[in-house]
């Protein structure tokens, strides 16, 4: 379904600049943005993509990752196409690359399915698996009618998208998890066509206003060295260290043919970002203990093996150990 888009410049000779990404690509009349969802139609900026779904599922919330938002709860999957990205690491390519692959699902109709599985324990709607920020007309809309019924709302972004748009997006959204992918505006220009310093801007202000946690994939040879690790730490830790940090092990994938990560790598990375940071879990490596304890005390707040989750010294938002305040859990 076509439907005009936000955030775009007329521009001289019919050309659009549209501003809701960093790219601020210019588009000459049928020409698509890099995202390849945006389209200059004759003078006037068309958004392909609204409601359409390409992938909708019912997953555990630390299935995101979100380990501090609603932990054990489930939350309501929904994807549509395109990326304003190219990550030839990519861990979704076959969703995010591929052009006009769903069904059309109306605000209206997603509400009514995120209302109809609240007894499966769904807490809301996450927009993921792949870039949010590209269905920007469908969830703003969406994730007004969703707050207005209690839903949460959640983003697994890159976190490439411009100040004002993202201003206008954050009164609804409840959490999110920001793909921050190196610490090296270098590895972002060379590997996924794109800059660092806007996606930093993005967490700052993330960070401010919702619930907010990070992942890293860590990649051999491309941005696994300690002294990088411990840079992005150190910077995170800077705008709140209690921001829990995914570090989740690469496999080869898309384009990418780089050598699985070893273990010893992601354990190293592992103790390099827990010097700054007070949370930090491991992905995509089983019988890892990825539990949450009580900054305070250190006894184990939620324990974790999988998606099997057993909340145990946590509870009213108080540790029962020592009575500390959680506040660093949404629950």
């Amino acid at each position: 379904m076509l439907k005009e888009a936000m955030f775009y410049k007329l521009k001289n000779d019919n050309i659009i600049e549209c501003e809701l990404c960093p790219h601020h690509c210019l588009l000459k009349s049928g020409q698509l943005g890099i995202c390849r969802v945006r389209r200059n139609e004759a003078g006037k900026l068309v958004t392909l993509n609204y409601a359409n779904v390409s992938a909708l599922a019912l997953d555990p919330i630390e299935k995101k990752p979100l380990y501090h938002f609603y932990p054990g709860k489930m939350i309501l999957s929904a994807g549509t196409y395109g990326c304003n990205l190219s990550c030839g690491f990519c861990q979704n390519y076959n969703i995010a690359h591929e052009l006009d692959n769903g069904r059309f699902i109306s605000t209206e109709e997603m509400l009514e399915t995120c209302l109809r599985v609240r007894g499966e324990d769904s807490i809301g709607l996450a927009f993921t698996y792949n870039e949010p920020s590209i269905w920007y007309e469908y969830i703003i809309e969406l994730s007004e009618m969703l707050s207005f019924a209690e839903q949460k709302v959640v983003l697994i972004s890159n976190g490439y998208i411009e100040t004002k748009p993202l201003e206008m997006l954050l009164p609804n959204i409840d959490a999110m998890n920001i793909d921050l992918k190196s610490f090296s505006d270098r590895f972002y220009r060379k590997n996924c066509g794109g800059k660092l310093e806007p996606v930093k801007k993005v967490i700052e202000k993330a960070a401010e206003q919702i619930h907010l946690e990070l992942t890293t994939l860590i990649i051999t040879e491309e941005n696994d060295t300690v002294e990088e690790i411990s840079e992005l730490a150190r910077w995170v830790a800077a705008v709140n260290p209690d921001i829990p940090l995914h570090l989740s092990r690469y496999h080869p994938a898309y384009k990418f043919t780089n050598e699985a990560t070893s273990v010893e790598t992601m354990e190293l990375a592992y103790e390099t970002a827990r010097e700054h940071l007070n949370f930090v879990y491991l992905g995509n490596l089983p019988r890892t203990d990825n539990n949450t304890v009580c900054k305070k005390c250190n006894s184990v707040l939620i324990r974790r093996n999988a998606y099997q989750i057993k909340i145990e010294k946590l509870k009213k938002g108080q540790c029962t150990n020592c009575g500390s305040y959680i506040d660093y859990i949404v629950s």
